[in-house]
């Protein structure tokens, strides 16, 4: 072993409830030499181990844990986890696409692998995983033997850790757009330039929920990305959809996900400002039976909290009052700075000032192929309601 890590006196706590992170600042001291990015023992200040991961000097995360005794990161290692992880996917009927595997919840810190048809997309953010990269492609291949494996490690947290961002084919030859098919719609995922590793997963239990709030009524889906609300909205049978980003290029892909489904007929795309149209359609008097807000983080740090909180909470108090009587709100945040907690008193604060009345018909969170953490919050990150507002 390189490095044997110990920390602080009553620092071990977190880790002993299963939080997988050793930050710097919780260290006493670094015994051994090695290289950045190599296994480190993890030791409690009387000399007890608590566990083993990668080590990084460059980041606040000092050591991602995720061996535990004798366990060393072998090839197959990987491939048992990796297998395990895909086993518990399956078991709960995923097939086409789905997220395979959830980083810290797999006990695979820092790695994310994503099912799109037959290619995978692999996202790395950490050096001790970066270092790994090939082992992990062979352990794909050889458990999978997919059309492709692309890579989309372009995350701005990868600097964190003093890596570049790339992206780009690791394995086969393949064209990185791939129709996928999510609760009977079939929908385009372009690994190469999507959001994400192509396409937001973690969304898709939600987009199907929504479908009882749609049917017989106009629907505004704002942030729509590729359209997966949009769709679903239409399918169920809504009397209108409209689809609302502020990117030509995701409204172009929402018309031919649309045309991919015959829906062509049913959704409208419009191109603008979100903030901007919803004051525009409020001082026409314009009201939809059911609005959509999903809109990207509006925070990455914790620094960031503060600004966010007064753009969701701006975003929810329009959309309030763009619904009709018994309509619904449908609202999300993916940002994992903002807490269930917080997230809930902002809308209450925006039902209050929108002069509606507002009850909570429904809350969930990310799919089941995005398990969260109960020792780690950080893993529990979006935050989904669905809200009925009445008339006083």
């Amino acid at each position: 072993m390189s490095y044997s890590v110990y920390l602080k006196k009553n620092e071990e706590k977190r880790i002993l409830r299963g939080h997988p992170w050793v930050y710097a600042n919780e260290v006493q001291k670094i015994e051994g030499k090695g290289k950045n990015g190599e296994v480190a023992a993890v030791y409690d200040w009387k000399g007890n181990l608590l566990g083993k991961g990668y080590i990084n000097h460059l980041s606040k995360i000092l050591v991602r844990l995720f061996l535990s005794g004798e366990e060393e990161p072998t090839k197959e290692l990987f491939k048992r986890r990796i297998a395990e992880a895909d086993a518990y996917r399956r078991s709960l009927g995923y097939t086409d696409c789905y997220r395979m595997v959830f980083a810290e919840a797999d006990r695979l810190p820092a790695l994310i692998v994503d099912k799109y048809h037959d290619l995978l997309c692999v996202q790395i953010l950490s050096l001790g995983m970066e270092k790994n990269k090939d082992t992990i492609v062979e352990a794909l291949a050889e458990l999978f033997a997919p059309r492709g494996i692309y890579e989309r490690s372009d995350a701005a947290v990868r600097e964190k850790e003093g890596l570049a961002l790339v992206k780009g084919k690791l394995y086969g030859e393949f064209e990185p757009r791939v129709i996928i098919e999510e609760n009977g719609l079939k929908m385009v995922a372009d690994l190469e330039n999507g959001q994400k590793t192509g396409y937001f997963l973690d969304q898709k239990e939600n987009r199907f929920a929504i479908r009882r709030f749609c049917e017989g009524r106009t629907v505004l889906d704002c942030f729509c990305n590729v359209g997966g609300f949009s769709l679903n909205a239409a399918l169920a049978g809504a009397k209108e959809v409209t689809a609302l980003d502020i990117s030509e290029r995701a409204l172009a892909d929402v018309r031919e996900n649309a045309a991919l489904n015959g829906l062509e007929d049913r959704v409208n795309t419009l191109c603008g400002d979100v903030f901007e149209l919803l004051r525009t359609y409020k001082k026409e008097g314009k009201s939809f039976d059911t609005v959509i807000l999903d809109p990207p983080a509006f925070c990455k740090s914790a620094a960031d909290v503060q600004n966010a909180y007064r753009g969701y909470k701006d975003i929810n108090l329009l959309g309030m009052k763009l619904v009709k009587n018994g309509g619904f709100l449908i609202t999300a945040s993916c940002s994992h700075h903002m807490s269930f907690a917080l997230f809930e008193k902002m809308l209450k604060e925006a039902a209050c000032e929108s002069g509606r009345n507002v009850r909570t018909v429904e809350i969930r969170t990310q799919s089941p192929d995005h398990p969260s953490m109960l020792a780690a919050e950080e893993t529990a990150y979006l935050k989904f309601f669905v809200l009925q507002v009445i008339d006083r």
